[in-house]
């Protein structure tokens, strides 16, 4: 890796992180910059797994404050996220490359969709509902969620702020403080999974995790002054970019 790829790669940390803070879908900016970099796909994904662990746990302690009395739902939903997250690295680890080079495609095409469609998501999660809160279906949603995040990722966090937001009671910068943590088991899991069973491009993965570190400090801090629709759209541009270069 040549001193420009590894600053593109570390700028595409930093990206991620602040991203994963406020929203979730820093895999579609990191993921391609190690697809870019010559790195393969699989080996691209377990080191980006493991390189936005600290930057989600950044992200996570910079929402702390919205975390107070949520307690009863971190311990209810934790073991859903730590689950989901094993067993989607085990799926990554046990299927065929081939498996993810046909899958991966579709999953950032829903990622991209998710981070595009964001504020009508919003808006339906924002809406007053008749839905029973605190529902039965959160819990195996977030299991199923976590296996997804486990596997690959790219806008985990959408999907979780769209579960939280329909099944429990609560406002959207406590639910993104909840959607951090849950992201932070899922990715944390999955990464000492592939640490211990997979090989792992360390130089790429301690560039993600410095600056996704960084960029979830900054992200929790400052990301909600962001412009939403320039971010999306960016999000979007990298994502499909990444479909072309995985498919073609």
């Amino acid at each position: 890796m040549t001193w420009f790829e590894a600053v593109f790669v570390l700028l595409a940390g930093m990206g991620a992180g602040t991203i994963n803070a406020v929203v979730g879908s820093g895999t579609l900016l990191t993921f391609p910059a190690l697809l870019a970099v010559g790195i393969p796909p699989v080996l691209a994904n377990v080191s980006n797994t493991v390189g936005l662990a600290p930057g989600t746990a950044a992200g996570a302690i910079g929402y702390r404050r919205e975390l107070e009395g949520q307690r009863g739902r971190l311990i209810r939903l934790v073991p859903a996220s730590l689950a989901g997250g094993i067993v989607g690295g085990v799926l990554l680890l046990t299927l065929p490359d081939s498996a993810f080079h046909a899958v991966v495609p579709v999953l950032i095409l829903l990622g991209c969709l998710l981070v595009a469609f964001q504020p009508w998501l919003s808006k339906w999660i924002s809406a007053p509902s008749h839905l029973h809160r605190g529902a039965w279906w959160v819990i195996p949603a977030v299991f199923a969620t976590g296996v997804y995040g486990g596997y690959f990722g790219a806008a985990q966090g959408v999907l979780l702020m769209a579960i939280l937001g329909l099944g429990l009671d609560s406002n959207l910068q406590r639910m993104n403080g909840l959607k951090n943590v849950l992201a932070t088991v899922v990715n944390t899991a999955s990464a000492i999974l592939f640490i211990l069973v997979h090989d792992i491009d360390w130089l790429a993965a301690g560039l993600i995790a410095v600056g996704s570190t960084i960029g979830g400090f900054i992200g929790a801090r400052y990301g909600r002054k962001l412009p939403p629709i320039a971010l999306r759209a960016l999000i979007v541009c990298i994502g499909v970019l990444a479909i072309v270069t995985m498919v073609f």
